[in-house]
């Protein structure tokens, strides 16, 4: 997997030194192109640079964060766009999930949690990459766009490497070392992932019960599943479904 370029967008110096020094890009496979500190600096960057990431503060000069987004979104809407903001506002929620922003993290920063929002979006992006008309040409993004594929068809399930191994005839290792090269990030963090958009999802549009969810989506223990969803989410199920 190619690294992932990321661009900084904060009017604080200080804060995009935390970014730059505080969490490891390289183990997370990226590399940030650039740097902005006002909107107009940063629509330019966008269109010179094309990065796969924009790490977005709201409140910045001249031009707010979410109408940067609006507007670079119209000629590069593969963008994932996460927003960094010190304000708990839900109008700027509802702003950001308008918008398809991919997440919306308060300041100040946890590095850990950040590491697992920029996971998810590896996770999102290659989503987007195997859904698009361009299938993909090389065997080894045929081959996991096909395991992925057949996650998605069994989430209720119970799956291992070692299923996937006698499915598709292949070794575990191997399956495995696909993850990480084609995707970015390991078998487990991606299952997971995927699970828990469906969990979300259920949540969301169903009457389901807790319990009812953790079997679509592969727990046969609704206190995994919670545990599991909390550890992800920062809040129980219940707690979503009713936020």
């Amino acid at each position: 997997m190619k690294k992932l370029k990321v661009l900084l967008v904060d009017d604080e110096m200080m804060i995009r030194e935390g970014f730059k020094r505080l969490f490891d890009w390289k183990a997370h496979d990226c590399e940030i192109v650039g740097e902005a500190a006002d909107g107009m600096e940063a629509l330019a960057k966008i269109d010179t640079l094309e990065p796969d990431i924009v790490i977005m503060d709201i409140n910045i000069p001249i031009i707010s964060g979410l109408k940067v987004i609006e507007i670079s979104r119209k000629k590069h809407p593969e963008i994932a766009c996460v927003i960094v903001s010190g304000y708990d506002d839900f109008s700027y929620c509802q702003q950001a999930l308008r918008l398809k922003i991919t997440d919306y993290i308060l300041k100040p920063v946890n590095y850990e949690e950040f590491g697992k929002c920029i996971d998810n979006l590896k996770v999102s992006l290659f989503e987007q990459r195997v859904s698009s008309p361009n299938k993909p040409e090389k065997q080894e993004q045929r081959v996991i766009a096909a395991i992925t594929r057949y996650l998605r068809e069994h989430l209720e399930s119970e799956i291992s490497l070692s299923v996937l191994s006698e499915e598709f005839h292949m070794n575990p290792q191997y399956i495995s070392q696909l993850f990480k090269n084609e995707i970015g990030v390991g078998f487990l963090t991606y299952l997971t992932s995927i699970r828990m958009e469906k969990a979300k999802s259920l949540l969301l549009t169903t009457s389901l019960s807790v319990a009812e969810i953790a079997e679509e989506t592969g727990y046969n223990d609704y206190r995994v599943f919670t545990k599991v969803f909390k550890k992800t989410e920062g809040i129980t199920p219940s707690q979503f479904r009713r936020s």
